[in-house]
């Protein structure tokens, strides 16, 4: 008995590869083995750095609270201490959209947490 294979279906993997391969540069967009290494890799890549993304936001949100707070002489870890001691519950997220986007506001919750 002659051997079957299923040409469809590993057209239709190579494929996907390549199609995920697009824009690579030299074989890594057309020699099926190395595609897809270069695609597992990049795959792996996109993983991890979805979850650094979160960590990257945050930091850039502190480095935001903390430049609008030092032009009303405080630093940011007093600031949220101060905003932990007032029962002030706003994350660094809105913290920092206030800082960048409603000086006056951000002044106004300066001033309330300082006295």
């Amino acid at each position: 008995m002659p051997r079957s294979v299923n040409a469809v279906a590993s057209k239709a993997r190579k494929k996907k590869i390549f199609k995920l391969a697009k824009g690579y540069f030299g074989r890594r967009k057309n020699v099926h083995t190395v595609a897809k290494n270069a695609v597992e890799k990049g795959l792996s890549y996109a993983y991890a750095h979805r979850r650094q993304k979160k960590g990257d936001f945050r930091k850039l949100w502190i480095t935001r609270i903390n430049a609008g707070v030092r032009e009303h002489g405080l630093s940011y870890s007093v600031f949220i201490n101060l905003l932990n001691e007032n029962n002030i519950n706003l994350d660094r997220k809105i913290l920092s959209d206030m800082a960048m986007n409603d000086p006056q506001a951000f002044k106004a919750l300066v001033e309330k947490v300082k006295k």
